[in-house]
């Protein structure tokens, strides 16, 4: 898969690059990067850039001086962090928890990227972490947990695995347009109401943030949606599992 940067409008711009399960499925992965108010940049998500795509980023980013911070929303998105940490050297990193911990050779900055010292510091854009689940499952195989990032300027919603659309034209025909992760009941936390949590939040996300007409996936690249379209596909799918969540 060759690295694909999409200019989203109003200072976003999409990376949609590669990464091999086991070494030889390309499921993809990405990274986003915002202009802020001020000039500078920041990264959401990390990834190594090649080729064409690093030289437009370098560009806009005045080779990558302009760079303020990298947050890296996935905790278990780690394998970009290194090279990312050394191609932006004066950018601060945040990260979750277990990025510190599987990721110990970078310099994190304390707080945690989740935290509202961080989530609040960029008025650009707009956070939000799903309820009910477990952010960093004690299951490693376990990913429906995600930092979201939306951008209203240029509608663009950045979301790693928590909520997924189906790769390739067939599955996209064949398959409902947008979904939860297929680890969401999994990652439900111990708390008897967990299910409902989660589905609330879902639900009360979908009308927030309902303009959204970019959704920018980690495994799926980026799907337009119409005027409207975001909040109905996601409100469907959310009803569809609700009973499950629920009854879990």
């Amino acid at each position: 898969m060759a690295d694909q940067i999409y200019d989203l409008g109003s200072g976003f711009w999409n990376i949609q690059g590669s990464f091999k399960l086991g070494g030889v499925i390309d499921i993809g992965t990405q990274c986003s990067l915002v202009k802020l108010a001020s000039g500078k940049f920041v990264f959401l998500d990390s990834y190594s850039l090649t080729g064409d795509v690093r030289e437009q980023v370098m560009a806009l980013t005045d080779n990558g001086d302009n760079v303020e911070a990298v947050l890296n929303l996935h905790p278990f998105h780690t394998v970009h962090c290194e090279q990312m940490a050394q191609d932006f050297p004066k950018a601060a990193f945040y990260g979750s928890l277990r990025h510190q911990q599987k990721v110990p050779n970078i310099e994190w900055e304390k707080a945690l990227v989740e935290s509202e010292t961080i989530t609040g510091r960029y008025p650009e854009l707009e956070f939000s972490l799903p309820q009910g689940i477990y952010y960093i499952a004690p299951n490693e195989m376990i990913h429906a947990g995600s930092l979201l990032a939306y951008h209203p300027a240029s509608q663009s919603l950045h979301v790693d695995d928590t909520f997924v659309t189906p790769p390739g034209k067939l599955l996209k025909a064949l398959l409902p347009e947008l979904a939860l992760h297929p680890t969401t009941k999994k990652a439900l936390t111990d708390e008897a109401d967990a299910g409902k949590q989660y589905c609330d939040w879902a639900s009360k996300l979908a009308h927030d943030w309902r303009d959204t007409r970019n959704f920018c996936a980690a495994h799926s690249g980026v799907v337009k949606f119409e005027s409207g379209e975001f909040e109905k596909a996601l409100l469907a799918a959310i009803d569809k599992a609700r009973p499950k969540l629920e009854g879990a």
